[in-house]
């Protein structure tokens, strides 16, 4: 199937470049360019494509703007390729995903014809990724969701039918909750604003957090949750115990993991899964500090890091939940984890933050002075 795709560049230079490794990909077929955001949505009912190509800094219309039009009127997926990684334009960036882009795909530094083409066979995979993944209007976010009292209505999970196995082993998951481990990839960025926004500013125990972001992204990221949640959002630092009701994320390009005293240790060891930082390396190690009293949650991402680490968890007694196909925008790692029987749930993004507090007011938690001695 040949993939239809649409570029919006306003640089001449950066077009005819782009254009040119588009073009040479036997599966792909450039079914129009556009120097705009105005150009592009007259063109886009015209050439009916699978995927935008879009740069974020345009005259008449910018990149944010056509993605808010595109998503609002005929949803498509949306791959922008920006230079903008400067701090004072990673703000924009994240906006950008937040109104619908998919992914975002950093232009070589210097421009050069060299340059692109050292990126054009991962900019090439990148447009097949996103080309295939579902997209939808961009809906209005619910009302933060507060811990539950007793008296009201509780509320209602979606909840697959127990395993032999998982019902043989529901009777021992009694223990205390002390930490929250989350991951994510292509999407993430949407879904932990989805799920850590849904959390209450008094949510009772750490969250650990591994998104595989490039190189220059981070900081960005970080500064657009800050704005978008409630719960404080910090770097992990080595050396430091994660406290109750913050967000952690590890430095740019190392892993996350909690060593035998239950501090941070943020390494920059060799890949695994392919990815540094792993969710599987996030989810081992907090599996054999926490054990029983640890809940893992995988969401959205390409490829099969973080489902050998959800397995570890589950087998440790920790819980564990994959976000659903229906919600996520690439399937690929919590579809590995389902495949592998490291799962105890599947949910739709929207229900995962309301499952977490379900959670710990059915099974309490633990504070940052508590024992963890009998894991």
């Amino acid at each position: 199937m040949t993939i239809r795709v649409l570029l919006v560049e306003d640089s001449p230079v950066a077009l005819t470049i782009i254009r040119r490794i588009i073009e040479g990909a036997k599966d792909m077929t450039l079914v129009g360019t556009a120097r705009s955001g105005v150009e592009a949505m007259e063109l886009l009912p015209k050439v009916k494509p699978d995927i935008v190509c879009t740069d974020l800094m345009m005259p008449r219309m910018d990149g944010l703007e056509l993605i808010h039009k595109i998503m609002t009127t005929n949803p498509v997926p949306i791959l922008v390729i920006s230079g903008c990684i400067q701090e004072d334009d990673e703000n924009n960036i994240f906006q950008l995903l937040e109104a619908g882009a998919v992914d975002i795909f950093p232009k070589p530094a210097s421009g050069t014809l060299e340059e692109y083409e050292s990126i054009g066979e991962r900019l090439l995979e990148k447009i097949r990724i996103i080309a295939g993944v579902k997209v939808f209007t961009k809906r209005v976010r619910p009302a933060k969701i507060k811990l539950v009292d007793p008296w009201e209505k509780p509320v209602k999970i979606h909840k697959p039918p127990a395993t032999p196995s998982e019902k043989a082993s529901q009777s021992s998951r009694t223990n205390p909750i002390a930490v929250v481990a989350m991951a994510a990839s292509t999407g993430g960025p949407q879904a932990f604003q989805e799920v850590l926004g849904s959390l209450p500013p008094d949510f009772p125990v750490p969250i650990l957090c591994v998104q595989h972001i490039s190189t220059g992204f981070l900081k960005g990221f970080l500064d657009w949750l800050r704005n978008n949640i409630a719960l404080p959002v910090e770097i992990a630092q080595t050396g430091e115990k994660p406290q109750p009701g913050k967000v952690y994320f590890p430095p740019e390009r190392l892993h996350l993991k909690i060593d035998p005293q239950g501090r941070f240790y943020c390494g920059d060891d060799l890949p695994v899964d392919s990815h540094n930082p792993s969710a599987t390396v996030l989810f081992e190690t907090v599996a054999h500090y926490y054990g029983p009293s640890a809940v893992g949650v995988l969401m959205t991402g390409m490829g099969r890091d973080g489902a050998r680490g959800l397995l570890t968890l589950k087998q440790k007694g920790g819980y564990t939940i994959a976000q659903d196909e229906s919600t996520s925008i690439v399937f690929g790692m919590p579809q590995e984890a389902i495949k592998l029987g490291a799962v105890h749930r599947v949910l739709p993004l929207p229900q995962i933050a309301p499952h977490l507090l379900q959670l710990l007011q059915s099974r309490g938690f633990l504070s940052s002075s508590d024992s963890l001695s009998n894991v």
